[in-house]
């Protein structure tokens, strides 16, 4: 990888090593499990626990964590009960609850600034639901394949990635909470996974092989599908990006391990071990350092 890289880990120098800067999954336990750690890498600590779970569930897997906007709440993904059901809880990993249950597997929660209302995918459509639960509601267009919903900033758009029918060609497009307004940010000729905002709701932030065919590096577009750019050069697969809630950096997994990347050409710091299997980072909106 061409990049300066700065390691950083537990226990290392940091502003406040105790903050909840970025929440991630981990296998380091042996089961999939959601943590949190501060934005220099430190303070790494884990957030779902095996006791939490009642008698006959099991763990399985616990992933992809979403911050609510006012960094109360975290929404997540889990399969303790069989299928994969979206479940809620407080930042500090108490109070879960589960949002919902039914036999299909459900990915990807966003929240709705407001917080009122989680959007998540389903087997291929895209749902939302009110955060309280119930009120459970399909948006996406039934004819394609779309997932992996990301709610802007502003709450007046969902990202998601739209398949092109009959093939395996994947594009970023937005659409109105309520399904209206789609149209096509990108029309590249690969796949695109994990759209994410940036915190003025401007542009997206996404992974796609289109430029190279093998790797998947991270690309930015504005929201009228102009002004794509390349991130940073990677001689690896980089996936899962989130941005930073100054505006200055993206998060990303590659080979297992959590890194950031400063925008503008700057230097890139891995903040956690690829041997530790960590994945899915995602940017507190309000961290408690700031």
């Amino acid at each position: 990888m061409a990049f300066a890289c700065a390691l950083a880990v537990a226990g290392c120098a940091g502003d406040d090593e105790s903050s909840s800067d970025l929440a991630f999954v981990s296998s380091r336990d042996g089961d999939y499990a959601v943590f949190v750690m501060a934005a220099n890498g430190g303070g790494e600590r884990r957030l779902t626990e095996g006791d939490e779970l009642n008698e006959g569930e099991s763990p399985f897997f616990q992933i992809e964590p979403a911050w609510s906007a006012d960094g109360t709440k975290i929404a997540f993904v889990s399969g303790r009960s069989g299928s994969a059901d979206i479940f809620v809880m407080e930042a500090d990993g108490s109070g879960t609850r589960r949002l919902t249950a039914t036999k299909q597997n459900d990915s990807h929660p966003t929240w709705e600034p407001s917080g009122e209302r989680i959007a998540f995918a389903r087997d291929g459509e895209i749902y939302v639901v009110d955060a309280a639960g119930g009120g459970e509601r399909k948006i996406s267009d039934v004819l394609v394949e779309e997932s992996e919903p990301s709610w802007s900033p502003d709450g007046d758009w969902i990202a998601y990635v739209r398949r092109t029918p009959g093939t395996a060609i994947q594009n970023v497009w937005v659409m109105r909470a309520d399904g209206s307004g789609r149209r096509a940010l990108t029309r590249q000729d690969g796949r695109a996974f994990t759209p994410a905002w940036s915190p003025d709701s401007a542009r997206i932030v996404y992974a796609t092989n289109a430029e190279t065919d093998k790797t998947y590096e991270l690309f930015t577009v504005g929201l009228d599908g102009k002004g794509l750019r390349r991130v940073a050069p990677t001689a690896g697969d980089n996936f899962e990006p989130s941005w930073s809630p100054d505006g200055s950096r993206i998060a990303y997994q590659e080979a297992g391990a959590i890194f950031t990347v400063e925008l503008g050409g700057g230097d890139v710091e891995k903040l956690s071990d690829g041997a530790n299997n960590d994945s899915s980072p995602a940017w507190n909106p309000q961290p408690p350092s700031e």
